[in-house]
């Protein structure tokens, strides 16, 4: 929810509960912005405790999956969410995470939103090619 959205519906939970009920209406009405606020707050300690328990710039999954789920003006608290850890500072607004294969996702963030990624796939070993076997071994 955007804070402009949420600053308008306390203000109307403040202007309604003060119509409809007087004070007890206002305080009412405080007391649920004061809870919905706690949560906010509680649901944001979760997770940077959940992130900042993982190492640094790791994946608890892949990166490809992380790379399909993210969306342009995503905020960041999803992207903790998703990725389980904080990302390794590369620029002054680019976070790299890495999985456990090689994978590499550098993420440029705007304003607290994604703005922009990249996927870096890992390069495989090419295969022995048969013709560097000795001539004993036969091929597989």
């Amino acid at each position: 929810m955007s804070p402009l959205l949420g600053g308008l519906l306390s203000l109307a939970a403040l202007f309604a509960g003060g119509l409809l009920l007087g004070w007890k209406g206002v305080v009412l009405a405080l007391t649920v912005i004061v809870f919905w606020l706690l949560l906010q707050f509680s649901r944001l300690m979760r997770v940077m405790k959940q992130a900042g328990a993982a190492p640094l710039g790791s994946l608890k999954g892949s990166a490809l999956m992380l790379h399909s789920q993210l969306k342009p003006g995503m905020p960041l608290l999803e992207l903790l969410k998703l990725s389980g850890s904080l990302g390794k500072k590369t620029a002054p607004d680019a976070y790299t995470w890495q999985d456990a294969g090689g994978d590499r996702l550098e993420i440029r963030l705007h304003k607290g939103r994604v703005q922009h990624w990249t996927l870096t796939r890992a390069t495989e070993a090419p295969a022995p090619a048969t013709d560097d076997l000795p001539a004993d071994t036969p091929a597989a």
